[in-house]
């Protein structure tokens, strides 16, 4: 009896086990079954046409305590779409009968690719996927600002050549002016570089804008879409190389680089290797405007929130007039060093002659490291002529003999810049109205500020910008 007792459990248990196992979990059908996307609409910021975009993702939420199992999840526009479509894996315009885990979820993505098109005027770009489920439909809208766009893929300019702002330039891979060949670029022209595309001038550049923002030129990288279109770091730089000669830049905005603007060795001829006028380096990860041995004039300029703002090394000739140089720790630069940094150093035992005029800047940080935001080292015994004439400057410790700092000093005394706010990354770098630096300056020929506003009739004020 206890024999048949044990079988008769026996068979009772597995009959049990292979019921279990057999029993399949049930899928919601109910219209009411719940369902979320983590988006309502994909974004895509300007898109060069023929270029595409970066992928982009959104995930479709199955809340519900049941299996949900989509008919459909659908790009409206097919194969015709200028939007490619992958979901969980599968990549087709039309993927059916996807099964979501209770509690858990997939992931759609979406890539957009913009074809050329007649017009030279940005266009958008529109299409939907739909999703299919127990009679229901939901939508997520795809939207891709584009426009056409000039592209160079390691570009050699071997004759004269002029720019103009019909289209942008989308430049990938190197471009390299050859020596005794002059880039012009004109007024409102926007020029991208993609991560690998250093410009490496060997002749001449020519970027001459205006003061409207409309005709300012523009130099940054081709990341337009979030978070990187403000990451710093985002192309090499403009680099003017042994042989270039007469470069003169007006009214530019050179942003977003790993350095700005860099000029190696000395001028072929008297003038300065590189002008800048009126210009804005901005978040720039390293070196913002630098220079080995050469020669740069810089006008109302604003060199802003870099790594190194300036940076000047194994000797050389320049001039700064009336320039903001600051930087304001923030969540993409941390600010380490100082805004100013000057050598004469070439090796342990050669230095060269080296002889730098600041007249009317400004040079300050915030929210880093340094608390001295001038640095000035002098190696050997060759001609070391540094000057600041009328400056507003951080320094904690006292100011050093290699240098001369002559009419107003103010020294330590916060500029009193009109805005920053660096969680939604605002930086008004002009000044308030009872700013420290108004009327501190000593007349120069600049007439005008960075804004292309007049200088005061009397005494200017300090730093690019001109308070009205």
């Amino acid at each position: 009896m206890k024999k048949l007792l044990s079988l008769f459990s026996i068979c009772i248990c597995l009959t049990a086990f292979i019921f279990t196992s057999c029993k399949k979990e049930g899928f919601i059908t109910d219209s009411n079954a719940l369902l979320r996307t983590s988006v309502d609409t994909l974004f895509y910021d300007t898109v060069f046409t023929s270029v595409g975009s970066i992928t982009q993702s959104f995930k479709i939420f199955n809340p519900n305590d049941k299996k949900l199992k989509l008919t459909s999840v659908e790009l409206m526009g097919g194969n015709l779409s200028f939007y490619k479509m992958n979901v969980d894996g599968f990549s087709s315009p039309i993927v059916e009968n996807i099964e979501i885990n209770a509690n858990d979820s997939i992931y759609v993505f979406a890539m957009v690719n913009i074809n050329p098109t007649l017009t030279n005027l940005p266009f958008i770009i529109q299409d939907s996927i739909k999703i299919s489920y127990n009679g229901n439909t939901r939508f997520v809208q795809l939207q891709a600002y584009g426009q056409n766009a000039i592209f160079l893929k390691n570009k050699l300019v071997t004759t004269d050549t002029t720019w103009n702002k019909d289209l942008p330039i989308v430049v990938v891979g190197a471009l390299a002016v050859q020596p005794s060949v002059t880039l012009t670029i004109a007024k409102g022209t926007k020029v991208y570089f993609h991560a690998n595309a250093p410009m490496l001038v060997q002749g001449t550049l020519k970027a001459i804008g205006e003061k409207d923002e409309p005709s300012k030129i523009i130099f940054t990288g081709d990341r337009l879409d979030e978070p990187y279109r403000d990451f710093p770091g985002g192309w090499p730089g403009i680099y003017f190389l042994d042989n270039s000669v007469n470069n003169v830049m007006q009214y530019c905005i050179i942003k977003n680089a790993y350095q700005g603007t860099i000029a190696q060795n000395p001028s072929s001829n008297a003038n300065p290797k590189l002008i800048l006028n009126e210009c804005i380096l901005d978040n720039i990860y390293d070196v913002a405007v630098g220079a080995t041995n050469s020669s740069i004039e810089a006008n109302n300029c604003l060199i802003s929130n870099s790594g190194y703002n300036i940076y000047l090394t194994a000797g050389g000739n320049y001039y700064f007039t009336h320039c903001t140089v600051t930087s304001i720790g923030n969540y993409y630069l941390q600010h380490k060093y100082p805004v100013l940094n000057i050598s004469n150093k070439v090796s342990e035992t050669i230095s060269n002659d080296l002889t730098a005029n600041f007249t009317n800047c400004i040079f300050y940080g915030e929210g880093g490291i340094p608390e001295d935001e001038i640095s000035i080292k002098k190696h050997g015994s060759t001609i070391f002529n540094v000057n600041f004439n009328n400056t507003l400057y951080k320094l904690k410790n006292n100011e050093p003999s290699t240098a001369n700092f002559n009419g107003n000093k103010l020294k330590n005394i916060p500029p009193d810049f009109d805005s920053i706010n660096i969680n939604n990354r605002y930086y008004n770098f002009r000044l308030k109205p009872n700013a420290a630096a108004i009327n501190k300056g000593t007349n120069t020929s600049l007439l005008t500020d960075l804004d292309g506003n007049n200088r005061s009739i009397g005494l200017p004020d300090l730093g690019c910008y001109e308070r009205q």
